[in-house]
């Protein structure tokens, strides 16, 4: 059974890194002695190593020890072998490049779809949708494919905001990017405001953290209110 904890962000104003999401994580991973972390994403190009401690560092009060895929001499037997996964934020470009230079997608779905455990931020989440086209990110890399987990029948925009009222800039709104991109795709997406995730159960998919999010279905759009099952959007 699916069991998956997808946010739009690690972190949220005024609080620490994973600080928001770390009872939903305890509940996540319950029973779980150590998580595989994916740190392919490099927010800012920080270190795989440095990253991986960051994520240790917020785990430390729930009594898991994270290690990092790059800490493995055989990525994809790391994967198969693991007890919890989370896949931490950063450039999707760069997560995308690096999973498909490694060959794990396979692996990745095969685990998600058994029921290991799955924790997605960020980037880690924009790949559990269908592609990665309606990433905010710069495209540092060139992925040999924009195709991703396809664990969700959607695809995601984390971080979504709406424009202020007031404000003078001129340039797209994120809504008129995704409006872009379903005038090529016949793909729905799901705006995803920070403080936001997803709580994946066997078939439920709730929206949970108290904020609305926006879908994006065949160039309109409509509010999602938090805790709405979103399976049957």
């Amino acid at each position: 059974m699916k069991n998956l904890i997808l946010a739009s962000s690690g972190s949220v104003h005024g609080s620490e890194y994973l600080e928001y999401l770390l009872p939903s994580i305890d509940k996540l991973y319950k029973g779980v002695e150590k998580v595989l972390f994916i740190p392919f994403a490099q927010p800012g190009g920080i270190s795989y190593d440095a990253y991986t401690d960051q994520v240790q560092a917020a785990f430390n009060g729930l009594g898991i020890q994270v290690k990092g895929i790059h800490e493995y001499k055989n990525y994809q037997e790391a994967i198969q072998q693991s007890q919890g996964i989370f896949v931490g934020g950063g450039n999707t470009f760069l997560l995308v490049s690096k999973l498909y230079e490694f060959k794990l997608w396979s692996f990745l779905k095969t685990a998600i779809n058994e029921g290991i455990p799955y924790l997605g931020t960020s980037a880690g989440t924009n790949i559990v949708g269908l592609n990665m086209k309606t990433t905010n990110d710069m495209p540092i890399v060139l992925p040999p494919s924009f195709e991703t987990l396809g664990i969700v029948p959607f695809n995601f925009n984390a971080h979504y905001i709406e424009p202020e009222t007031n404000s003078k800039h001129k340039g797209e709104t994120r809504a008129t990017r995704i409006k872009e991109f379903q005038a090529l795709n016949n793909v729905s997406v799901m705006g995803l405001r920070e403080g936001s995730w997803l709580r994946i159960y066997g078939e439920d998919i709730f929206l949970r953290g108290g904020l609305p999010a926006v879908w994006f279905v065949d160039g309109t759009s409509r509010v999602v209110d938090a805790n709405t099952d979103c399976k049957d959007l």
